[in-house]
């Protein structure tokens, strides 16, 4: 029977192995006197940590944003077995320069093996008995799909330049020589040189003003993966919201992005009212440039967040709620293998809803819910036709792949449906207290798909004697598709939107009260709801009526220009092309593109679109976008 994870103490060594070749990793339960071991596998990684793994960085930085590389010094404190002789970090596209072993400083030799697809090459240290620290110089190159270098025109303030990276899922090595697993953790420290007009952050303690001399030192207490390794660096400003919260932004973004995260501190107290205490003392949020490729990255302490979420009323805000839910999920514990992404994502999205549900009520976060679950039923089918059943499991099989192939909305939302028809079973008040107590019982820890079935039947359906035959909850992790007994998120709100919509198709006509009282997720919901023979006077009579081609709503940007593709009303073309142009956001790219290149004239547009834009996105994006464009590519 599955034991409960202990919470270690900061001064401890996490016991974590997550290797490609089976290892053990080891907790005790309070006063039981037993020891649980669990076995994990991570293809994604060369490391081998059973040996010899990672428990502490201390890393020095220089960024020269001429040559757009960073000079780097990476002191790993290790834990080894007394026998170990190698230390394997995982590394792409980095120039090694050399490595010493011992405070002393001792050169020791290296080797890097072949480069792998997706993983790059493993870094293999020569280490001796008792060696406690290994220290690697090195370079990133052009080659640090991380890293995203931006030119002064690709800023919102046009005056210096900016980078920002993004690890998730394995592009950490491409910036940092590291254990890029998931399943092992690390603190640091830092010390970060940059020039002296810009500011330097991490996902850590931050500064909220500019030093004299564009140096700047960090600290990381609570152990983090490599994928929550993060710094952003430019012409940044910081306002606070709460005690705890704040925001950092660009000087001309900065007022705005104050006023739309207003709800901040709010946020922060529902999520504890929920599960428990904030782990990470600070929650801030820097806005990126809009070549960011997510809606937002949970680095811990600082969320990484797009401007495309600036809506200026506050309505695009469930993102950090998002987020600040990963603090607890995924943050805190944490999937082990990305074949597990599941449970760091659908963790989240019940964590989103119940504090979105929290804060506006019940009906709003259905509206949330409804638009999300038919987004995931549209994808299913489509990766089901696509010939990608398989990815339709929650519990996922990516050897030979890149991991970001897992990001899709099974991770999210089938995710989120599997936990919200197990609180619809049990009953919301026992459901919340299993999971206050999965959080509680295995913060700072990893968290496989096996061991979370263990730990739910033990702590969940055993304890409150809930009778549910396993393959209910097996078909749901193992099986494709969504299972019949998947809930159905209803709005009223969006059955009258409905009416409206069936009366205007054969009326013409519109309540006048639309435009003033209709929520942004009810548009979105009416425009993913117009018909696919609607005429080119209707869809100029709904582009008049609410502006629709020049909205300020990203999400209702994207939703619109689905019609506005299928349909070719080429009106909004000139807004089209300048969204994919500034916008790097992958959610919105994907579908858009692909609705263009349905068409021979739209996939002659998308591919002169891409020509322009594709310097603006980030790797994360462009590795998305080349397959779907990919042979009439010419890089």
């Amino acid at each position: 029977m599955y034991k409960t994870f202990t919470v270690l103490m900061l001064s401890m060594f996490l016991l974590q192995a997550c290797t490609q070749n089976k290892s053990t990793l080891e907790n005790t339960e309070p006063n039981s006197g037993q020891t649980m071991k669990l076995e994990v596998k991570d293809i994604h990684s060369f490391a081998q940590p059973h040996e010899a793994r990672i428990v502490h960085l201390d890393w020095e930085a220089k960024v020269d944003f001429e040559h757009q590389r960073i000079r780097g010094v990476a002191r790993w404190q290790i834990e080894a077995l007394a026998n170990a002789q190698k230390l394997v970090l995982d590394t792409k596209a980095l120039e090694i320069d050399r490595v010493t072993i011992g405070t002393n400083e001792e050169e020791t030799s290296y080797s890097l093996s072949p480069a792998q697809p997706h993983l790059g090459r493993g870094l293999h240290i020569d280490i001796k008995e008792n060696t406690e620290w290994v220290t690697v110089y090195y370079s990133t190159t052009a080659g640090a799909e991380a890293l995203q270098w931006l030119s002064v025109e690709q800023t919102a303030g046009k005056e210096q330049p900016f980078l920002f990276t993004q690890s998730q899922a394995i592009l950490a090595r491409s910036w940092l020589p590291v254990q890029d697993s998931p399943g092992i953790r690390f603190s640091y420290s830092a010390k970060v040189e940059v020039p002296r007009e810009l500011m330097a952050l991490m996902s850590a303690e931050n500064p909220q003003e500019k030093t004299k001399d564009g140096v700047y030192s960090f600290t990381m207490a609570q152990p983090i993966p490599a994928y929550l390794f993060a710094l952003t660096v430019g012409d940044i400003e910081f306002a606070a919201i709460g005690p705890r919260t704040g925001v950092y932004a660009e000087p001309s973004t900065l007022a705005k992005a104050t006023y739309e995260f207003g709800a901040l501190e709010a946020m922060v107290k529902t999520a504890e009212e929920l599960y428990g205490p904030y782990r990470w003392e600070r929650y801030d949020i820097v806005v990126l440039p809009p070549s960011f490729p997510f809606g937002g990255m949970e680095n811990p302490r600082l969320t990484f967040a797009t401007p495309t979420i600036l809506a200026g009323d506050r309505s695009l805000t469930s993102l950090v709620a998002h987020e600040l839910a990963h603090s607890w999920s995924g943050n805190l514990v944490t999937n082990a293998t990305w074949n597990d992404f599941w449970l760091n994502e659908g963790f989240t999205v019940y964590f989103e809803q119940r504090i979105m549900e929290a804060l506006y009520g019940r009906d709003y976060a259905e509206m949330l819910a409804a638009l999300a679950v038919t987004d995931l039923k549209e994808e299913i089918t489509s990766m089901i036709a696509d010939g990608q059943g398989q990815d339709t499991r929650l519990k996922l099989d990516l050897e030979g792949r890149n991991p970001d192939d897992g990001v899709t909305a099974i991770a999210y939302d089938k995710g989120y449906l599997f936990l919200r028809m197990l609180e619809e079973k049990v009953g919301r008040e026992i459901f919340d207290a299993f999971v206050k107590t999965y959080f509680e019982d295995n913060a700072f820890q990893v968290m496989t798909t096996e061991a979370f079935i263990d730990y739910m039947k033990e702590h969940l359906l055993e304890k409150n004697s809930v009778d549910m035959e396993p393959m209910v909850y097996k078909k749901w992790i193992y099986g494709k598709g969504l299972p019949d007994n998947a809930p159905r998120p209803k709005s009223d709100r969006f059955a009258k939107v409905d009416a409206i919509l069936s009366a205007w198709l054969e009326t013409g006509q519109l309540p006048n009260t639309v435009k003033t009282q209709w929520s942004s997720h009810e548009l979105q919901h009416f425009i993913r709801s117009l018909p696919e023979d609607i005429s080119l006077g209707q869809l100029a009579v709904l582009d008049e009526t609410f502006g629709l081609s020049h909205t300020g709503n990203s999400e209702i940007f994207a939703a619109w220009m689905v019609p506005v593709i299928r349909q070719d009303y080429e009106k909004a073309y000139p807004q089209l092309e300048a969204f994919l142009i500034r916008t790097g956001r992958r959610k919105f790219l994907m579908p858009i593109y692909s609705e263009l290149i349905k068409g021979e004239e739209g996939r002659k547009r998308a591919l002169d679109i891409y020509a322009k834009a594709r310097p603006n996105y980030h790797f994360v994006s462009t590795h998305s976008l080349d397959k779907l464009l990919g042979h009439d590519i010419k890089n």
